[in-house]
């Protein structure tokens, strides 16, 4: 692939971006000459009351357009809210509560309606020739991740602002993942995947990340349009700091916190926080800046790995973005198709191409 080829995918998404950006902007510039200008109503609490739901998701790059089986290839979660979560018994809620405090967050509980929800899942990446069993140097290796996430979400009304802190605790390099992507294959009769035996921190090692955001709702025109700001930044297995912005358009009777696709990170984290058992349907749309410090799914941690890459070897730099379509049932269901991808991560080599994949979710309220 070559290297003007390889941005197209990520062009295109932020094409799609573009496109309902400029709907928003008509509409704003109506707002701006006083046309249906109305003030920003209070929610009532009722619309965000901690509630009780179930969430798959599905991640793999042959949901996108395209021959693809290389770089994030695929991850699975399980994300359960509601109330009691945060005493499951592989919550992480405790140390996370522990953390909060020492950073000097821990005054978020003292205001405003909180949430609680813990996520299971994993995923993996995988070079472009998964044919080889022994890593090609300039390419991506071969990674993964199995992981529980435990998340607390507090949300000012008044402010309309929504703090989220979310502790993952997790093993790099399990057989599993491979295991799985092997199986699927075989059903198929996909190409087999060779190189696993090489992976990151192969044979399994712990790994951990902590992540801080900060979302805050900056327009919103009735039920039809909405726009919000995030700041996050994390410390761990990836650490980052990052900026984006996230449009939603259609038929929106969910409150706008449950929807936060700016804070996925690969498989990690399911797109809604929360449901309501309500008929709506929008598209979606967003750009992340992205300053990364530190990515252990190239660089590896403390255990030696085949291949592995230094900082000078990677882009600091990364501009992220998404577009999708979501519908919610009276019923308590809904569903979710995306696409996502990110500028390059390695500076250089085969492993230079923008990384694009595609999603699927499903949700179902509980009450």
């Amino acid at each position: 692939m070559n290297r003007i080829n390889s941005f197209q995918p990520l062009a295109a998404l932020l094409l799609a971006g573009l496109l309902l950006s400029a709907l928003f902007l008509s509409t704003a510039s109506a707002f701006d000459r006083g046309e249906g200008r109305d003030p920003l109503p209070l929610p009532p609490k009722s619309i965000w009351d901690p509630r009780n739901s179930r969430s798959f998701a599905f991640d793999n790059d042959v949901l996108v357009p395209g021959e693809r089986d290389q770089d994030y290839t695929y991850g699975l979660n399980l994300t359960i809210t509601g109330a009691g979560t945060d005493e499951h018994w592989a919550s992480a809620h405790r140390p996370l509560q522990w953390i909060d405090r020492r950073v000097g967050l821990g005054e978020l509980s003292d205001f405003g309606v909180e949430a609680t929800r813990i996520e299971y899942g994993l995923f993996g990446f995988t070079p472009e020739d998964i044919e080889r069993e022994q890593p090609r140097a300039g390419d991506r290796p071969y990674a993964s991740l199995v992981y529980v996430a435990s998340t607390s979400e507090h949300y000012d009304r008044q402010a309309e602002v929504s703090w989220q802190t979310t502790l993952t605790l997790g093993v790099l390099g399990l057989d599993l993942v491979g295991d799985i992507q092997s199986s699927v294959h075989a059903l198929y009769g996909g190409t087999d995947p060779l190189g696993w035996e090489t992976q990151i921190s192969a044979g399994g090692e712990p790994t951990a990340r902590y992540s801080v955001s900060r979302q805050q709702l900056l327009y919103r025109d009735g039920s039809n349009l909405e726009l919000k700001s995030t700041l996050a930044g994390s410390v761990g297995y990836i650490s980052e700091a990052s900026y984006s912005l996230s449009l939603r358009v259609g038929r929106i009777q969910t409150p706008w916190i449950s929807f936060n696709p700016e804070l996925a990170t690969y498989g990690e984290r399911a797109i809604t926080s929360d449901t309501l058992r309500v008929t709506e349907h929008y598209f979606w749309t967003g750009v992340a800046f992205k300053l990364r410090a530190y990515n252990a799914f190239l660089q590896g941690q403390f255990r030696d790995s085949d291949l592995s890459y230094d900082a000078d070897d990677l882009n600091q730099g990364l501009v992220e973005a998404w577009v999708g379509y979501s519908v919610a049932l009276d019923n308590g269901y809904s569903f979710t198709y995306s696409i996502r991808g990110h500028s390059s991560e390695l500076r250089r080599g085969v492993g230079n191409r923008s990384v694009v994949w595609g999603g699927i979710l499903i949700t179902r309220d509980l009450g």
